[in-house]
């Protein structure tokens, strides 16, 4: 039975990639930072475990825990928006510490046993807000842009080794609770600028519209990131979602 390790698994898409690997027979080790928020069902081959992407000792009890591992999925990320004007350095860092820093962290922690073996997967999840300039995204996108620039070389440096590194671009999901934390964080850590009030309301309001009824669901990343796991042929960049699809062919 293969093992998987997904980040990130609370709510959202993480859970809902706990799920299908579940249900499609493998052992899965699901994480997120307080276990007790999780609702995944109980199993005898799911555990849920606490790991904090951004903390050393969580991250090394964790591996410990899981044991070899067949496919690593760094879902674990943080939203953000606001205008780069209005958004502090603080902040800044902290989007970085988890959507960059706790992946490198996670890759750093598997890649030892995985280059033993001379085989395993990475699937990091990215966004498909890369595929066009959206405003009020700028330092979120700024993660996720080194995001995907770290998976690209990752991929050919670890291939030698047969290790598989992947990107997963999932589309706008607006139910998701990621989507709702970085919707109620536009007024939070100092407030969105004033200026730019009118501007983001607009914009916002633009985002919902040409996402309504195209929007990416659980499913849609659970699906791609599995394939990302298990297609040998499966392409380095993956969208994820109608909505990710569009973009990638406009881009």
């Amino acid at each position: 039975m293969k093992t998987v390790l997904i980040t990130g698994c609370s709510t959202g898409f993480g859970r809902d990639t706990a799920l299908h690997f579940l249900d499609h027979g493998w052992r899965v080790f699901a994480t997120m930072r307080d276990p007790a928020a999780s609702t995944l069902p109980t199993s005898d081959h799911l555990r849920v475990l606490p790991l904090d992407v951004t903390d050393a000792d969580s991250i090394a009890a964790a591996i410990a825990e899981a044991g070899p591992i067949d496919v690593l999925v760094n879902n674990a990320g943080a939203g953000w928006l606001n205008a780069l004007e209005g958004t502090p350095l603080e902040t800044v860092r902290d989007l970085f510490e988890t959507n960059l820093f706790g992946t490198i962290a996670m890759m750093q922690a598997v890649l030892p046993e995985m280059r033993a073996r001379r085989s395993g997967v990475i699937v990091n999840v990215s966004s498909s807000s890369l595929y066009k300039p959206l405003p009020l995204l700028s330092v979120y996108r700024a993660s996720k842009a080194a995001l995907n620039a770290l998976t690209e070389s990752a991929a050919h440096e670890l291939s030698p080794f047969g290790i598989s590194v992947r990107i997963v671009m999932p589309g706008m999901a607006p139910s998701t609770s990621f989507g709702d934390t970085a919707r109620s964080r536009i007024m939070e850590d100092g407030g969105f600028p004033e200026a730019y009030a009118d501007y983001a309301q607009q914009t916002l309001a633009a985002m919902m519209e040409a996402a309504d009824g195209t929007v990416t669901v659980g499913q849609d990343v659970a699906d791609a990131v599995f394939r990302a796991g298990n297609d040998p042929d499966c392409p380095a960049v993956l969208p994820a979602g109608p909505d990710a699809i569009a973009w990638a062919k406009e881009a």
